[in-house]
């Protein structure tokens, strides 16, 4: 298998969000989401990466440029549109886990972050994920900024510096 980490196009953001909305059918905040998520891609205020194999998308993360975004709420701590963007929704399909596609996918966000004069980024990880609490910190994720309750699950949102 040949992996990839790239910019994601609007081909693989359908593509991704079609596998997602399908996985959870019974759910209709994921329509929701995936037009606000490919909407945020249009106007600049997020870029979604994604892992690719063989070809087809099979693991995304997203970059939240603005607070205005949705899943910021306004919270300029996450993400204030100049100093500080948060890292968003990072997935990868099970069979993909563990072979450090997402912690590459990461890196490639953190310097398109950097590059794009960032200072700070966060990311939100409940407070039951303790597997991705430990790998959050050994990205360097390790100052805690904010703590929220969100859908009946506390969470805590970290922040490394760029």
């Amino acid at each position: 298998m040949k992996y990839k980490c790239r910019p994601a196009t609007m081909d693989d953001l359908e593509c991704i969000w079609g596998k997602n909305i399908r996985q959870n059918p019974a759910d209709p905040r994921w329509i929701r989401w995936r037009d606000e998520y490919i909407g945020y891609n249009r106007n600049g205020q997020a870029l979604t990466y994604v892992v690719v194999c063989d070809g087809e998308p099979v693991g995304e993360g997203t970059l939240l440029f603005v607070p205005g975004c949705e899943a910021i709420a306004g919270r300029t701590v996450l993400a204030d549109g100049a100093t500080v963007a948060n890292i968003n929704a990072l997935r990868i399909e099970k069979a993909h886990e563990g072979q450090g596609h997402i912690s590459a996918m990461v890196r490639l966000m953190e310097a398109e972050a950097a590059r794009r004069g960032y200072q700070r980024l966060t990311i939100g990880v409940e407070e039951k994920e303790k597997r991705n609490q430990a790998i959050y910190r050994r990205w360097g994720y390790e100052r805690l900024v904010l703590t929220e309750v969100e859908d009946g699950e506390t969470v805590f949102y970290l922040e490394k510096e760029i």
